[in-house]
């Protein structure tokens, strides 16, 4: 059996409404007292209060200004990050995939990585306002190793059904198969190989300049020949 709910009745006769209007009074009466003894301690205690709220303030603002420096320096290096080959040679796959969100971020872009486990053929995303979306699969290998046609067939499956791109692009710091570099310039998924990795990374090319990514004029194609 539920629980009755309390319900309120409204006062009935004149001795009902004068008990409620006396109860009412009362309670103003209380909360004017409460108000005023408040504000009582507030006055004589304002050295305690202040004493406890400046430094909490101080610690506030320090800790702003710290996150605002950290964020301009990180800009600064951005603006100037050069990568080399040797650097980048020396990496994991992971290392490879943020270095490469850090060269889109000093591009212009706003990029994060999302490589991983059902990535769908995408390590890293960046956004332009004027170029519109770009998506990066990175091929981390040996010096001397080819990336072959079916990473371009991966790509091209899912840049513009998954990501929504307006540009793929297919990035080693190794080389390409003739094959994949063939079927890539037919299906508009760009590539970059050793040479181009090191005039984007080392040399400072934006990545759009060295592929020529005009502003957002992949994206029907990317679309419709998905």
């Amino acid at each position: 059996m539920g629980r009755k709910r309390l319900r309120l009745r409204r006062p009935r006769g004149a001795p009902e409404v004068l008990s409620a209007a006396v109860v009412a009074l009362a309670a103003l009466v209380l909360a004017v007292r409460m108000a005023v003894a408040a504000l009582g301690a507030l006055k004589d205690g304002w050295p305690f209060l202040l004493a406890f709220v400046l430094p909490a303030g101080v610690i506030g603002a320090w800790r702003i200004t710290r996150t605002v420096r950290g964020r301009r320096r990180d800009a600064e290096r951005l603006a100037t990050l050069r990568i080399t080959l040797a650097e980048i040679d020396a990496m994991d796959d992971r290392q490879f995939e943020h270095a490469l969100r850090d060269l889109l971020v000093r591009d212009g872009w706003s990029a994060r990585r999302v490589g991983g486990r059902g990535d769908q053929a995408a390590d890293v995303i960046g956004e332009h306002t004027h170029r519109g979306r770009i998506v990066i699969q990175a091929k981390h290998t040996r010096v001397g190793g080819k990336v072959g046609s079916s990473v371009m067939y991966a790509v091209k499956g899912t840049a513009g059904p998954a990501h929504r791109a307006d540009h793929a692009v297919v990035v080693t710091n190794s080389t390409f198969s003739r094959d994949a570099m063939t079927w890539g310039d037919r299906h508009s998924i760009r590539w970059v190989d050793r040479d181009r990795l090191r005039r984007w990374a080392e040399n400072g090319t934006a990545l759009h300049e060295l592929l020529g990514l005009s502003a957002r004029s992949r994206r029907a194609r990317l679309r419709r020949a998905a």
